[in-house]
């Protein structure tokens, strides 16, 4: 496992340098790299001991959390079942078990892991959080919002709080997921927790405002999260889509690239692909756009994380259509959350499939989420079989929610309620003549 990432990592890292140019000197090793050491050495001091292989699988998914390299949820797990192997009936053991299986996309199985692990400690907030998170990915919201209410009973906390506004949001109610939020940041700074886990909830902080236009909030937070966390990947993304937003593509560039440098994740990837699209930089955006690709089928893990971006990224760049539909039908089957019932919508869509594309778009829909991507998709099926009502009702929604919601397709809305005017005015005329 271990040689398998060191190759998988080279690799990756040998394109990113096609890509993106030299990156710099290497990464100074961090705290969690000084925990994985010293576990490792109690661990083979003890070996008969579970605690060090506990300690250690934990620190192999923070490392994982602050790298995005998923190749370190197999050594969380191998760590886990030597743990079990020592003591199986240690539920905090099960319930990192869950989580591996739940951040590999493994949800029934994340599930089961979870319900096992409130067994056996039926005290334990963490596992209700994984059992709400399964079920969430599963669509079945009325339960994860149970699980989550009872996490939140049990201990109220950055991650019970985290988990809370991420379902908030779904249902649409942004106020709350961003009250939330806030509640989480400072539950973690008061209570020193891991300066990740702080600066992941400012950037999902960020995430909420931006989601709804608020670009000197939504920046705020993705600066205060890289103080908390210096070089962390997801609030460099974000920040780099605040700059897009602002206008400053270079910026922008300069921030996705540091992104994928410190994580290299696709949907960074797209993200300056699109980028370098929008300003001209067509032979830069093809690299990345490669990039996507590459990162997408290095292995079969990746194939399964990264169905969902893959797809998108055929759907929305005209490419390979009907193997976006196939990938579609496959996450479809792993989850079955409004986002992937809107992967099927817009991969038919753009497969020239519109009316099959309006059952799966009404069931992306159908929990009010406030997202600008989905109304644009919205709008756009709609258009396609000629409803124009409702297609001008739902771009409008898309800019008016967030009119930077995306780099390229923002100004596809834009066009499009354009001629839908212009269409609604020539109509008189049509009718008289």
């Amino acid at each position: 496992m271990a040689t398998a990432r060191v190759l998988a990592g080279s690799l990756i890292a040998s394109l990113l340098v096609i890509a993106l140019g030299p990156a710099g000197a290497p990464a100074q090793e961090t705290a969690v790299d000084h925990a994985i050491a010293l576990h490792q050495r109690l661990a083979r001091r003890n070996p008969f001991d579970a605690r060090p292989y506990l300690r250690l699988a934990d620190a192999y998914i923070q490392k994982g959390r602050e790298t995005g390299d998923v190749s370190y949820l197999g050594l969380a797990e191998q760590a886990l079942r030597k743990s079990l192997e020592l003591a199986p009936d240690n539920g905090a053991t099960v319930r990192h078990l869950a989580h591996v299986f739940a951040t590999r996309h493994e949800f029934p199985e994340a599930a089961t892991q979870a319900a096992r692990a409130i067994e056996l400690d039926p005290g334990d907030a963490g596992a209700y959080g994984v059992l709400g998170d399964a079920y969430l990915e599963l669509g079945r919201y009325d339960r994860a919002g149970e699980a989550y209410e009872r996490m939140l009973r049990l201990r109220e906390d950055l991650a019970s709080f985290g988990r809370s506004s991420g379902l908030k949001h779904l249902r649409g109610d942004v106020p709350g997921a961003i009250e939330d939020l806030r509640r989480a940041v400072a539950w973690g700074e008061a209570n020193r927790q891991p300066r990740e886990s702080i600066a992941w909830a400012q950037s999902q902080l960020g995430a909420e405002h931006l989601a709804v236009g608020e670009l000197e909030a939504a920046q705020a937070q993705q600066l205060a999260a890289l103080r908390t966390f210096p070089g962390y990947h997801r609030a460099l993304a974000g920040l780099a889509q605040v700059r897009v937003a602002q206008g400053r593509y270079d910026e922008g560039a300069e921030l996705y690239g540091k992104a994928l440098a410190v994580a290299p994740l696709p949907e960074y990837a797209v993200a300056l692909g699109d980028l370098y699209t929008k300003i001209g930089r067509r032979p830069e955006a093809a690299k990345q756009y490669d990039l996507v690709q590459y990162i997408g089928r290095l292995n079969t893990l990746n194939e399964v994380l990264y169905n969902r971006e893959l797809a998108y990224f055929y759907a929305d760049h005209d490419i390979k259509l009907e193997v976006a539909v196939e990938l579609a039908r496959k996450e479809l089957e792993l989850r079955q959350d409004i986002y992937a019932h809107d992967l099927l919508a817009w991969s038919l869509h753009k497969a020239g499939r519109s009316r099959e594309a309006l059952a799966p778009m009404a069931e992306a829909l159908h929990l009010g989420t406030l997202d600008a991507k989905l109304f644009f998709h919205a709008g756009m099926i709609h258009h396609a079989v000629g409803n124009h009502e409702r297609a001008r009702e739902y771009l409008t929604r898309a800019l008016s929610t967030n009119r930077h919601f995306h780099v390229l397709q923002s100004a596809v809305a834009e066009r499009v309620l354009d001629q839908l005017a212009v269409a609604a005015e020539q109509a008189p005329d049509t009718v008289r003549r």
